[in-house]
């Protein structure tokens, strides 16, 4: 019994990290929407008013697109909201309630592979643009480390491999790369807890799970 509870415990503090860091990269994903819109807005009031475009504003909407996309991705995924066509199964739910949910867990399992897949693929893409940056490792072009942290690491961001265009604009892939493994590999963990546990949203521990909360209250009834 002790072991089923501490089962229980673990996986209710499993599913509370996964809800935050499904909330946590949606909210990144949104202020990366807003910061998006900010920069349009720029470049249409230069371009009409003093006919100057602002530089890079396609490089930045590109490389805004694959962060929006993957950030929001876990948080669409965990209260069931990933555009799919599921009239088959909303059309036999009612007749044969067992087998919609099987063939339910077994289309999250494919879900699951695929996301599985794209983490495993990506990941050394990751590494590789994140590498190229040499944050902890002498460089190996350019200017030796000074000692001096923000010095070496904007140094060590010049060195990163890079999205855009020379002289416009230019930014590090690797935060992209990790967006797009991370995001994938939650999507994987979460489309897994569908096939174990159900398609319900993902929740973590709520209060009313607490023992403190199944106390007698005073003034209640009590056994002599």
């Amino acid at each position: 019994m002790d072991t089923e509870n501490t089962l229980a415990q673990a996986a209710r503090k499993a599913a509370g990290i996964i809800k935050y860091a499904a909330i946590g990269a949606n909210a990144v994903g949104t202020l990366t929407v807003l910061i998006l819109v900010v920069v349009m807005n720029i470049d249409v009031v230069a371009r009409g008013v003093f006919h100057a475009p602002f530089l890079g504003v396609v490089e930045i909407v590109i490389f805004s697109m694959i962060l929006i996309v993957f950030l929001q991705l876990p948080d669409v995924v965990r209260v069931n909201r990933l555009t799919r066509s599921d009239g088959f199964l909303g059309l036999i739910e009612g007749a044969r309630p067992r087998f919609a949910s099987l063939l339910s867990r077994a289309i999250d399992l494919l879900a699951c592979i695929v996301m599985a897949t794209i983490a495993y693929a990506t990941f050394p893409e990751f590494t590789e643009a994140f590498e190229s940056c040499h944050y902890f490792t002498p460089p190996e072009f350019g200017p030796p480390l000074t000692g001096d942290f923000w010095v070496d690491f904007w140094q060590a961001t010049a060195r990163c491999h890079y999205f855009g265009t020379l002289g416009v604009f230019t930014v590090p892939w690797w935060p992209a790369k990790f967006a797009i493994t991370a995001s994938t590999a939650i999507c994987a963990v979460l489309f897994l807890s569908k096939v174990l546990f159900g398609s319900e949203p993902i929740e973590g521990p709520s209060m009313a799970e607490h023992p403190s909360d199944t106390a007698p209250t005073p003034g209640g009834d009590e056994t002599p």
